[in-house]
């Protein structure tokens, strides 16, 4: 298997923190977003989204989205068991996975790359142009504020976000805040003491550094 990462980007330092907390190591390629290596003809013919990361395996299957990553390689390597050890359990770290996808990381992308010179006509993820819209930066910070508040509130009445284990979600979790505060420029209001204690107790962790 390849893994094809790009290590300024939060998405595929999702899988590397994941794999870290496995114990599971995996060859690594980088493709250098920032100079469209992305749009080459040979990494686009086996990702035609041309995004990272993007899991290569053995038979030439290409895998190119992050939580699909993440649910094979937890079947191949069951321990810990990050998505959860029950069908409750992985159906919560699902949950509140896609809730921090949809309503943190959605929001703190919509403000960076509408925003953002570099990405001028490529406001969107993927190979196809797209302008940037200036409302929705203005939409995206109040909506990201919100998201805030909402993970304090769950962290206040949870130890992790799926519940008294830490998760995909947690991971999750650690790569948007720390994607909002340094490529979006909003950091944690210092008033939401539950979210900054579990975000300084994961950055703790060994695999948080992966």
């Amino acid at each position: 298997m390849l893994l094809y990462d790009y290590r300024p980007a939060p998405s595929p330092r999702r899988v590397r923190i994941f794999l870290a907390e496995k114990g599971v190591e995996l060859p690594i390629r980088q493709i250098d977003l920032g100079k469209g290596e992305q749009f080459a003809a040979d990494y686009r013919a086996q990702n035609p989204r041309c995004t990272v990361p993007a899991l290569v395996l053995d038979d030439g299957t290409c895998i190119w989205d992050t939580l699909a990553i993440c649910e094979y390689l937890d079947a191949l390597h069951p321990q810990p068991p990050l998505l959860g050890a029950t069908p409750l359990e992985r159906a919560t770290v699902v949950m509140w996975y896609q809730r921090v996808e949809l309503d943190g990381f959605l929001q703190v992308a919509d403000v960076f790359r509408n925003a953002s010179p570099a990405f001028k006509d490529r406001a969107l993820f993927g190979p196809l142009p797209a302008a940037q819209i200036p409302q929705l930066v203005d939409r995206g910070r109040p909506r990201v504020q919100q998201f805030y508040r909402d993970m304090d509130a769950r962290l206040t009445a949870s130890k992790f976000l799926a519940g008294d284990f830490f998760s995909l979600a947690d991971i999750q979790l650690l790569c948007v805040l720390d994607f909002a505060a340094g490529w979006g420029r909003m950091p944690i209001p210092d008033d939401l003491t539950a979210l900054l204690a579990w975000k300084q107790a994961i950055d703790a962790r060994p695999g948080s550094k992966a």
